[in-house]
């Protein structure tokens, strides 16, 4: 299947932008970044600042999970987006493992885009809601990996 349109980081930025203002404002208060997206990957960062520091001066617990959350979603809104298709997703699980204290800036990387394109078209072929479990990784500014998650998108086309 060709895809019918290109999709620009610019775009997908925006798109994240406004999912942050007016359906999730936990993504706003956050602000993740959008630093690359193509059909094999995408890598959100995450600044360390007030909002996203816990108590010992890390990256809290809860912006990781919307690190990795965002960098799940983003690919199945792009897959959407790029094939013109309306899809309807949620996360059914989650499995986190905190391997080192996240004490800069994060960046999450998940590079299952096959995975989740897949996901998007078997969705889209079969008619009913299809669940894979994707892997994101989240790398301080070193490159050391601070967090790995493992969450199950689960997608429907409407």
């Amino acid at each position: 299947m060709q895809p019918v349109k290109e999709i620009s980081k610019a775009k997908m930025q925006r798109m994240l932008w406004m999912l942050g203002i007016f359906k999730i404002p936990l993504l706003a208060f956050c602000r993740p970044k959008l630093v690359s997206i193509s059909e094999k990957e995408v890598t959100i960062g995450i600044h360390l600042r007030r909002r996203t520091r816990n108590h010992l001066g890390s990256m809290y617990f809860g912006a990781l999970s919307v690190g990795a959350d965002v960098s799940g979603g983003i690919l199945a809104f792009y897959f959407a987006e790029r094939y013109g298709l309306k899809i309807s997703f949620a996360f059914k699980s989650f499995e986190a493992q905190f391997h080192k204290r996240a004490e800069t800036d994060v960046t999450f990387h998940c590079t299952e885009g096959d995975k989740i394109k897949d996901l998007v078209m078997k969705a889209k072929d079969l008619g009913e809601r299809q669940n894979e479990k994707v892997e994101i990784f989240a790398k301080d500014k070193s490159g050391t990996i601070v967090a790995s998650f493992l969450l199950e998108l689960s997608v429907k086309v409407k």
